[in-house]
């Protein structure tokens, strides 16, 4: 007899009845019923699959359902919603309000089994796996009758409320240090714009600002004195740009070496990283040093093709390619330097024709403008932030945790 590791009890202390063999099918019905557009589209709100998130459960937005032209799927208010189209997205949501979806999302109702526990048993690899299977490759779809014939084992009516409570109490946790990560990176970015106000109105904007422009947050010093006005400098004054270098062709294998502690960054290992890069998917071999730009740790380095103006510090001894510059020889505050490029990000794109991929070179890089306070205020401003980052950091960590103790509990709850 399958039985899950984690059990409930009642509440004298006895054990539940042992979990019921049975098929999804039996437990679970797909309702899916059709809707046509052109009758009662009022005030109807439609939730298409971009609008459900991947594995957390949230809804990301939704449509006027009389926008719409095609037939529907009609749902209520509780009914658990999947999306079919490409199972191993995981995109599943506990409808809060009665609407219309795609039809490439099904709309489930418990049978034997509540919608609560239900919309907890979807999340399962149990449940994720057996719709994968069913989902084909081309375009893939998981199939419910072949979803709905396959067997699970479901609790009694007692222990699966207790079940659906104890995991919807960490869906909950998990949505109020989501929120309190949201508002840090908002309240960051908010407090950035202002600090670098002066700067990015220049950037921003083809007239020209006269001198004098004070940015909207400012530090004193330890005396409470303003600190001295912020001067125009050029990129190239204030640090050496340098353009990376590929060894060709990069397909040859000899370049590369899983025994080496150098790293060959790509824009992927930017992308997923943070504000420090730790580890890269490839390292090269000495050939390939020879071959490329060397990075000692602690650089700050900029994307500049196709995925452009992305910095990263190097927290480890890395080789750029030509899609990256480095920023060698400061003569200004390294953090204050990041926090500004990490802000202005966008502005990059101004570079680029419609429709082409944009591409930078070290003169447009170098020829870049920004407004530098005097040393002491690059230092408060680098401190402030970095603070901030560190509390975006934990907040963070502590979501991971939660999302990852929840995993642990649906392979130890479910059978």
């Amino acid at each position: 007899m399958n039985v899950p590791k984690l059990r409930f009890k009642d509440e004298d202390g006895k054990k539940f009845a042992e979990w019921e063999c049975s098929t999804i099918g039996e437990k679970v019905n797909e309702k899916s019923s059709k809707f046509n557009p052109e009758k009662h589209t009022d005030n109807l709100k439609c939730i298409e699959l971009e609008h459900l998130s991947q594995n957390t459960g949230e809804l990301l937005g939704y449509v006027d359902a009389s926008n719409s032209k095609s037939i529907k799927n009609k749902f209520e208010a509780g009914d658990v919603l999947f999306g079919k189209l490409r199972p191993y997205l995981r995109k599943y949501l506990k409808a809060p309000f009665a609407g219309v979806c795609s039809t490439e999302i099904w709309v489930l109702k418990g049978k034997e089994i509540s919608n609560n526990f239900l919309f907890q048993f979807v999340q399962t690899e149990r449940f994720i796996t057996q719709a994968n299977i069913s989902s084909g490759s081309k375009m893939p779809r998981a199939d419910w009758n072949v979803v709905s014939s396959a067997i699970a084992y479901f609790p009694s009516s007692p222990e699966q409320t207790k079940v659906a409570n104890f995991l919807t109490a960490i869906d909950e946790k998990i949505t109020q240090l989501t929120q309190k990560y949201d508002l840090l990176k908002q309240y960051k970015k908010g407090v950035m714009q202002q600090i670098f106000s002066h700067s990015k109105e220049r950037s921003d904007c083809t007239e020209t600002y006269p001198r004098g422009i004070s940015q909207k947050l400012r530090f004193k010093d330890e005396d409470g004195r303003e600190f001295p006005e912020w001067e125009e400098k050029s990129f190239g004054e204030i640090a050496d740009i340098q353009r990376g270098a590929s060894p060709r062709p990069i397909t040859d294998k000899r370049w590369f070496s899983d025994k080496s502690n150098i790293g060959w960054v790509r824009i992927s290992d930017v992308t997923k990283s943070s504000k420090y890069l730790n580890v890269t998917d490839q390292y090269l071999s000495s050939e390939g040093i020879e071959k490329s730009r060397y990075v000692p740790k602690g650089h700050i380095i900029m994307s500049i093709c196709a995925t452009i103006g992305k910095p990263i510090y190097t927290n480890l001894d890395v080789c750029i390619h030509d899609g990256f510059v480095v920023f060698k020889n400061f003569k200004a505050n390294h953090e204050f330097f990041y926090y500004y490029l990490q802000l202005t990000e966008d502005k990059w794109y101004q570079y680029g024709q419609l429709g082409s991929q944009v591409n930078l070179n070290t003169a447009i890089v170098s020829n870049e403008t920004i407004f530098l306070p005097c040393t002491k205020e690059q230092t408060k401003i680098a401190h402030f932030l970095t603070a901030i980052d560190d509390k975006i950091t934990h907040a963070q960590t502590q979501l991971a945790a939660v999302k990852q103790y929840k995993q642990g509990l649906l392979q130890q709850m479910f059978v």
